[in-house]
């Protein structure tokens, strides 16, 4: 008889395995029906039918649309905290005490913007799923309460620290104002697109990666020094 110490680990079962499998690949369904179509344009049918399995699955592991479309969102917004948490705190440590607004809007926008940019049909999707959300207040807000605070007030500090005489309203408004661009730009609409004749593109995330963070910053500057002139 072997103790706890010796007992190998139980592997994953088959059964298991493909449980998994079926579970990600109503995740991805849902995912991309609700990036184009929006929560209430989604029924669990439609979504049971793009995955092939019947209605009664999705009933079973989740009450309502509502509880899947939270799940959905759950599964990748950990991985874009994460990234765009340590970005700042690395940028914090390199910054030594004397970090910049455009230093600090880069930290906090590149890694998302290459997440974005760069990642499968997936992270397009979900970047979609963002825009909807910040832009719902019926039920938006509450996730992005539940997911994004903590990194949004992460970068409120190391602004603070590079605008100390600013007030801190016009940080929060300063970081309103950013989001609003960088969801906008999650959203992919393709206005830009039609907008410049082409000049501009939705999709061109190198081209808002390389001039978001510097317009952000020259107008959250310009504002902290309207109100101390």
């Amino acid at each position: 008889m072997t103790d706890a110490t010796t007992r190998p680990e139980r592997r994953p079962t088959k059964k298991a395995d493909q449980r998994a499998a079926t579970m990600e690949q109503i995740f991805d369904a849902a995912e991309a029906l609700f990036a184009q179509r929006g929560l209430y344009g989604v029924t669990l049918k439609e979504v049971a039918q793009q995955v092939g399995v019947h209605q009664s699955l999705l009933h079973y592991y989740f009450k309502d649309k509502k509880e899947l479309f939270d799940a959905v969102i759950a599964r990748r917004a950990p991985v874009t905290i994460e990234r765009r948490l340590a970005t700042l705190d690395a940028y914090e440590r390199e910054a030594a005490g004397k970090p910049t607004v455009e230093g600090a809007l880069h930290a906090y926008l590149d890694a998302d913007l290459d997440l974005y940019g760069n990642g499968d049909i997936g992270w397009r999707n979900f970047g979609m799923l963002g825009a909807q959300m910040s832009n719902t207040a019926e039920w938006g807000a509450d996730l992005m309460d539940t997911h994004f605070d903590a990194v949004v007030l992460r970068l409120i500090q190391i602004l603070k620290q590079a605008l100390p005489g600013c007030a801190e309203e016009d940080l929060f408004w300063g970081y309103h104002f950013v989001t609003g661009g960088l969801m906008l730009s999650l959203g992919r609409t393709g206005r830009i697109d039609k907008l410049s004749g082409g000049l501009c593109r939705s999709e061109d995330f190198a081209a808002i990666k390389a001039r978001m963070a510097r317009f952000m910053a020259a107008g959250i500057i310009a504002t902290c020094e309207a109100r101390e002139g």
